[in-house]
């Protein structure tokens, strides 16, 4: 008997061989939780949560959180809203999409946020200075940034397009990630 030798019964299938029963020998160790993690591509989410700026959660040792430098924030008035999305196109800038949404206050110039995750992996955020506080996207006095601080351009000269989540991704480890992201307003 050699040293991978079993004395425990094999049943039929799988010891005739073959690409079938490595096939079912696998889905058997990933149903009885013995193989790899689902990716995190594959992970779901709890969508909407929100939370207050609570830079706590961005202190040493924590995480997976985003610490964001907010930087150049025209007034102190208004909302700032910084939402963290999947680095999915199908999440991206969509209602209700943001795995976390994190409400600060805005100080003229710059402000730092802390941005809790659920889980390692990809993400992309989204920062909106709501200027006049009524909740609603203005675009002649709100301004926005993104992760990687890609430009927002103007279609056919009127109403803002958005970079798509490929110039925003990241990917955020176990612990702290830093970025900054600079406020661009249009006017």
């Amino acid at each position: 008997m050699n040293r991978f030798a079993s004395s425990l019964p094999l049943p039929d299938w799988l010891r005739l061989g073959g690409n079938a029963s490595i096939a079912l020998a696998a889905a058997g160790l990933a149903l009885a939780g013995i193989g790899a993690a689902a990716p995190l591509a594959a992970q779901a989410y709890t969508y909407a949560r929100s939370g207050p700026n609570d830079l706590n959660l961005c202190a040493p040792g924590k995480g997976p959180a985003v610490r964001i430098a907010v930087s150049g924030i025209k007034s102190s008035t208004g909302n700032l809203f910084v939402r963290a999305y999947p680095a999915k196109s199908s999440d991206w800038l969509k209602s209700k999409r943001y795995v976390m949404r994190v409400d600060a206050t805005p100080r003229e110039g710059s402000v730092t946020v802390c941005v809790p995750l659920p889980t390692p992996g990809d993400y992309a955020i989204a920062v909106q200075h709501d200027a006049n506080g009524n909740r609603s996207t203005d675009i002649s006095t709100d301004g926005a940034g993104m992760s990687n601080n890609p430009g927002i351009k103007k279609f056919l000269g009127l109403v803002p397009r958005p970079p798509s989540v490929d110039k925003a991704r990241f990917t955020a480890g176990e612990g702290v990630t830093r970025m900054n992201i600079a406020i661009q307003y249009l006017n």
